[in-house]
């Protein structure tokens, strides 16, 4: 990615919900700042709590091989917390969740 400040938009389905995400931060991040909440557990790319199925879109790993199997990626399996946007997304994540706002 030539611009890691490139901003791409996130969809979250069934909810309908969007997020913006920058080509530098993982999914899961940006997620959180949009009070957004997807299940995660590790943070790195091997408990695979996070995992989601991407609708449409392309994605790139921060790490060389995230813990999916070679089936699960075919099939459009992903994980979230070491996945950065390429692309506009849809992501599949029916367990996806509000976060509360902190207020200050």
């Amino acid at each position: 990615m030539d611009n890691a400040y490139h901003c791409f938009t996130v969809t979250v389905e069934p909810r309908g919900w969007a997020f913006e995400t920058r080509a530098s931060q993982t999914l899961l991040q940006a997620a959180a700042q949009a009070h957004i909440g997807l299940p995660s557990s590790c943070r790195n790319g091997t408990c695979r709590s996070c995992m989601c199925r991407l609708a449409a879109g392309r994605v790139e790993y921060r790490i060389e091989w995230p813990g999916l199997s070679a089936e699960e990626k075919r099939d459009g399996f992903i994980l979230p917390c070491v996945a950065c946007a390429r692309s506009d997304l849809v992501i599949e994540a029916p367990r996806a969740f509000r976060l509360a706002v902190q207020k200050e």
